[in-house]
């Protein structure tokens, strides 16, 4: 295959005008042609009286070499498509299927490669399905009725479900996780786009149906799903996990056992302290979600083309998103996180008398508002004492604040009056888009000094970047605490822990940072486990419960 890199081509563009751009570009006839692939699409916005779509694409055609050399353009290289490969099994036996804990990205990943070879994986979920999940949600945003195992945070398909549904990830991936990862949301209702755009996401709404996919997959494979399974205590002999214990009566019999809990699962993280698995604190960052009219972002970002008219050329970009860093004076770093055009602010919250915010957006981005959360870095020389465990009681701290603030519903400030301390009385022209009650409350008071600095001189510098993101009416919503993990579950370089059997896994072990570096160091651990073992019984457990 021949690669095209920087191939350049109006907004306006038809998907037909692109083999006559390839051959223009090879100097050959079209019809030489065999086929050709889209690899990459990106945005080119810098001049904004001429925005571009730039692709790398892939070509077939005969005497690909001599063309090459004929060409001499650094652009045009010979590429060839590699594919990931999962590993043959390994030489122990497992007399057991291998237990995963969590059905969020990294539990369903692994679950998915486990069944796919052969091994019959049982994941245990302290929620519900995602359907009755989506119900009890709702019901907590309309009534304020929380149900502390299935919520935002808790359920099938894990926090990422109730988010914008964001693919891009800065993990390497030499061996192709990422590139499968994707492929596999495809086959199973994903639009086909992901795979070459540039900034990638599903929506809440697609990826509800997409988690169903593939536990109907794991299971028509021989694997369970179990909903209504907490985790709640492990059985460890001489330094070796010999099963688990859910809702603190039904044992499963387990020699793998993967940890894919997430970031919140709090209780969780106190047993696993308390049977003597070795975990530290580490850094994360807090803040406030910030809402500002999706049009103005586009403004920014795409400008006013004087060639299309505005909502022609926003229909065929899309809603714009941006990404923000700054170093405060308190060398403290700021930064937009988890930016949500087109989307809602949520109540996110897991916990009764605690409260915290997520961003989601649905696929079509169609909301009015952008959103974004802009979140400040925490050390562990913040947190109140020195257990692994002191980064968690960091953010009950906050969230109980943010609760007593808001009387139990979002607190909200005007960005102008937080910058002025005093409480707002009312909005400007930027009009809410939230999921959950809001009352208005004075966010600068509520928060450390620390924070609510930093957030001032981040949101004034990022007025340099963005007009008018310094808005006075801005939306500030609190508190933002759930960005990743507070703590790390140690792992060796085999990715278990001193536990023998016991797999630290995804994002609230500590070893990812969303969707799909959840879902790669998930498919990460299913590899290790078939290196080592080769499934010799198929347990009776292994149809138990299956959904």
């Amino acid at each position: 295959m021949i690669r095209i890199n920087q191939l350049k081509l109006p907004v306006t563009h038809k998907k037909e005008d692109i083999p006559a751009k390839l051959a223009k570009t090879l100097k050959i006839p079209q019809n030489r042609i065999r086929s050709w692939k889209v690899v990459k699409q990106s945005i080119d916005a810098r001049k904004k009286d001429q925005i571009l779509f730039i692709y790398t694409i892939d070509v077939e055609i005969e005497n690909q070499q001599q063309l090459i050399k004929k060409l001499k353009n650094p652009q045009i290289t010979l590429t060839k498509e590699d594919s990931y490969r999962f590993p043959s099994a390994g030489d122990i036996p497992l007399s057991t299927p291998p237990v995963i804990a969590g059905s969020g990205p990294a539990g369903l990943f692994c679950g998915l490669m486990l069944a796919e070879a052969g091994y019959c994986p049982i994941i245990l979920e302290r929620g519900e399905d995602v359907d009755s999940r989506q119900k009890k949600v709702t019901r907590f945003w309309l009534e304020g009725i929380l149900d502390q195992h299935s919520n935002v945070q808790f359920g099938e398909g894990g926090a990422g479900t109730f988010s914008d549904g964001k693919l891009n990830t800065l993990v390497k991936d030499p061996l192709n996780r990422n590139k499968k990862v994707l492929e596999i949301l495809v086959e199973h209702g994903a639009d086909p786009e992901i795979l070459y755009i540039n900034k990638p996401h599903i929506g809440t709404d697609v990826l509800s149906r997409i988690v169903k996919n593939i536990r109907k997959h794991i299971t028509d494979l021989g694997g369970s799903v179990i909903f209504h399974a907490q985790v709640t205590d492990l059985e460890i002999e001489a330094g070796r996990l010999r099963g688990v214990i859910i809702n603190h009566k039904q044992h499963i019999p387990a020699e793998t056992f993967v940890l894919a809990v997430g970031h919140s699962a709090r209780d969780t993280f106190s047993m696993l302290l308390g049977r003597g698995v070795p975990m530290k604190p580490k850094p994360f960052a807090v803040g406030l979600r910030i809402q500002h009219p999706q049009s103005m972002i586009n403004e920014a970002q795409y400008g006013q083309n004087q060639s299309y008219q505005k909502n022609t050329l926003w229909q065929l970009l899309g809603p714009a998103s941006y990404k923000l860093t700054w170093q405060t004076s308190q060398k403290r770093g700021i930064y937009s996180f988890c930016m949500c055009p087109g989307g809602y602010v949520v109540n996110a919250s897991s916990e009764p008398g605690r409260l915290a915010v997520n961003g989601m957006s649905n696929h079509d981005r169609g909301g009015k508002n952008a959103n974004s959360a802009l979140i400040v870095t925490i050390t562990p020389e913040d947190f109140p004492g020195d257990s692994p465990l002191a980064g968690v009681e960091y953010q009950r701290n906050l969230e109980k604040t943010a609760y007593e603030y808001g009387h139990g519903n979002i607190p909200i400030q005007l960005y102008g009056d937080f910058k002025e301390g005093h409480e707002s009385r009312g909005y400007g022209e930027v009009m809410p888009e939230f999921k959950g009650d809001v009352r208005f409350a004075n966010l600068k008071e509520m928060l450390p000094d620390y924070l609510s600095q930093s957030i001032i001189e981040g949101v004034e510098q990022f007025e340099r970047i963005i007009c008018g993101f310094s808005r006075y009416d801005a939306i500030l919503a609190g508190i933002e605490s759930r960005t990743s993990s507070p703590v790390k579950i140690c792992r060796d370089d085999r990715f278990e822990s001193e536990i023998k059997g016991l797999f630290p896994c995804g994002e609230g072990a500590g070893y990812a940072g969303g969707i799909t570096s959840a879902a790669m160091d998930g498919i990460k651990i299913a590899e290790e486990i078939a290196r080592r073992y080769h499934l010799v019984t198929v347990h009776a457990q292994c149809h138990l419960g299956n959904t």
